[in-house]
């Protein structure tokens, strides 16, 4: 069977993440039969269904006549027998507990169609083990979805032990029809890719506290604004729930052995009942206090190095053990756990012998068996090369990570692929855009070049403010930041090519900055636009001062700089800043074709025209200029750690002019 003969889909289990599978599934167009053990649960998980369907349509994200087709895709069933009659795949979505999950799959066995497919979404538990209860284990494998089902983009695909290949790739592409990105996980391994990389890295954060090496305010500042992590340690504990954590680590521990021994400070809080936001108490209060204020500055080099040690042992196991490789680890835990960059990335920029050395340390010290290093690791130090060793990419371009770069028909495409961070513009992707714009500029099959962003969210939702926190209040710094992202923007405003920002999304801040550079713009009707610098206690750092009134006049400029609003794509295309607006649907291949048709024109005739209107233009340096010393002063400012501080929380800034 492969993905065209799959027509029906049961989800066994309507609570969180079963309403979410059925809604993605329903989305994708496939009949979808919702099943739970009681009327009252599959009711309640279909209404949320309809409610989540509805704020999509709300939001725009997909008409009204599209989500109501989908919900009509649904219906809902108790009897077991019933809700399987007609099922291709059946994806199993009920709690997380060995002997619940081996109970359905005992009565499950009884009336599927001898066809069907079984797939458990489980986060940690053995996917041959579960196979085994039934009497088809060669198509059975995991299938486990990230929460919410709904935007999260990554499915891990696991192979049990007797798993066949073409379970797999059914797998695979049902994950890709949904609009997901799936990874493959060769091996049964406790924990899989992502939280095998994220409970120990918890874990070991709780563990440095219990022993009094760190304060949580230090763990948290360093994970969060020195490692740039979406959340401080802690922070993210309390978000997912401690208990779901402690379990993961406890069924590793069992299984691993005492490398996975469950913190006590994990435990303690797992009997008192304090679980985190969802009890209103975790490591972080949620009911009397403001929950997680995590400082900027308490940052600690030692509690880095120890972290990273960690979750690279952690990476190192995978890769030894054939689990999956640091391309698959990098991917699945950026899409997963929301890293700006992958972890074996990571440790290959803070350099592997310096983690095995604060590995062996820390052995050498407490004979602890989660700090001896893996022997790939440790292979790894000796040879002096990384997880990726010297590898580039097979078609002769660099080895891109935070942006991705091929050519074709004249065009030079460049998209921003950090689709897990919507986009957002880090220092490496400067540094990558810098060096394909040169590329592109010295090729000669080069005509045209065409930014996109990756994903259905964003072209870019602008700065990652999280990695220029950490880059520390200091306006040398921040100068440097600014005048850096200018110089790489404005080659694109200087490239003798036509350059296009095809816009599908959120344009924000940074990202909108980057469209500014290019000569013509054009969106989706779903895209929202807005320079949020205010509101973060900043300004514009990477042009918008200058060139934004350029393009829409210094009145628009101010307005849109100084409310700090969004706007919606019809309104910028009155404001003159989009030049046309597509639909949705079939964009990626319009905005090719679009920027095609400069490919295809005269390059000296172009090429020409372009210096010449630029050269109409008042100096612009100064300008710049002012616009550096500005952003840089900014950096100085309480201000902008508030602003910061208070969009990493959720919160409204509450700005002092300090």
């Amino acid at each position: 069977m492969n993905v065209d003969d799959v027509d029906s889909i049961t989800v066994l289990g309507a609570g969180n993440m079963g309403h979410g599978i059925a809604e993605v599934a329903a989305l994708a167009g496939y009949d979808v039969v919702l099943r739970d053990i009681e009327d009252e649960f599959v009711q309640q998980g279909y209404d949320k269904i309809e409610w989540s369907l509805n704020k999509l349509a709300e939001k725009d994200r997909l008409s009204q006549e599209d989500a109501d087709a989908a919900l009509a895709r649904v219906s809902t069933a108790v009897d077991l027998g019933e809700a399987v009659a007609d099922a291709d795949v059946v994806i199993e979505a009920v709690p997380e507990k060995m002997a619940i999950k081996k109970e359905v799959y005992t009565e499950l066995e009884e009336h599927a169609p001898d066809h069907a497919v079984f797939a458990t979404n489980t986060s940690s538990l053995s996917i041959t083990d579960l196979s085994e209860v039934t009497e088809r284990p060669e198509r059975f494998c995991g299938m486990h979805f990230f929460n919410p089902p709904v935007r999260m983009d990554l499915v891990e695909v696991i192979s049990g032990a007797h798993t066949g290949d073409e379970t797999l790739d059914l797998v695979e592409d049902l994950a890709e029809s949904m609009g997901k990105t799936p990874v493959r996980v060769r091996k049964d391994s406790p924990g899989f890719i992502v939280n095998r990389i994220l409970v120990p890295l918890m874990n070991e954060a709780a563990w440095i506290v219990h022993a009094g090496d760190a304060t949580m305010a230090e763990v948290d500042s360093t994970t969060k604004y020195d490692m740039g992590l979406p959340m401080g340690s802690f922070e993210l504990a309390d978000y997912v729930g401690i208990d779901v954590g402690f379990h993961v680590l406890e069924y590793m521990h069992g299984v691993l052995g005492d490398a996975y021994e469950p913190c006590p400070l994990l435990s303690e809080k797992v009997e008192a009942g304090d679980l985190g936001q969802k009890t209103g108490q975790g490591f972080y209060d949620y009911e009397d206090g403001e929950g997680a204020e995590v400082p900027h500055d308490e940052g600690s080099e030692a509690v880095k190095n120890r972290l990273l040690g960690v979750m690279a042992n952690e990476v190192a196991g995978l890769v030894e053990n054939d689990v999956a490789d640091p391309a698959a680890i990098d991917r699945a835990v950026k899409l997963g756990g929301r890293f700006p960059d992958g972890p074996a990335k990571m440790a290959d920029s803070a350099g592997i012998p310096t983690l095995v050395d604060a590995l062996d340390d820390l052995h050498d010290e407490t004979g602890e068996a989660r700090y001896e290093a893996v022997a790939y690791l440790r292979d790894l130090a000796q040879s002096g090369e990384g997880f990726y060793g010297d590898e580039g990419s097979s078609d002769g371009m660099p080895a891109f990570d935070a942006i991705s770069v091929d050519v074709r028909e004249g065009v030079g495409h460049i998209t921003l692929d950090r689709p897990h961070r919507l986009n957002t513009i880090s220092t490496d992707l400067i540094e990558e855009l810098s060096t394909a714009i040169d590329l592109f500029a010295d090729d000669d099959d080069v005509r045209a070049v065409l930014l996109t962003g990756a994903g259905e969210r964003a072209f870019s939702a602008g700065a990652d403010v999280t990695s220029i926190a950490a880059s520390g209040p200091d306006a040398l710094t921040g100068t440097e930041l600014s005048r850096t992202g200018q110089q790489t923007f404005g080659k694109l405003e200087a490239s003798d090519m036509p350059v296009v920002a095809a816009i599908d999304g959120f344009c924000l801040g940074g990202g909108m900055e980057l469209t500014m550079c290019a000569d013509l713009r054009i969106a989706t009707k779903r895209s929202e636009f807005g320079q949020p610098e205010h509101n973060l206690g900043l300004v514009p750092g990477w042009g918008g001062t200058v060139r934004l009134q350029r393009i829409v006049g210094t009145g628009r400029a101010k307005e849109i700089i100084f409310t700090a609003d969004r706007y919606d794509a019809e309104t910028m295309a009155d404001y003159g800043f989009v030049n046309e607006l597509f639909e949705s649907e079939n964009f990626e291949t319009e905005a090719f074709e679009y920027a095609k048709q400069f490919a295809q024109g005269p390059p000296v005739a172009q090429r020409l025209t372009k210096r010449a209107m630029h050269s109409a233009w008042e100096d612009s340096d100064a300008g710049l200029e002012v616009e550096s010393q500005a952003f840089g002063l900014v950096f100085t400012t309480t201000d902008l750690m508030e602003g910061v501080a208070a969009f990493t929380s959720d919160r409204d800034p509450e700005f002092t002019g300090e």
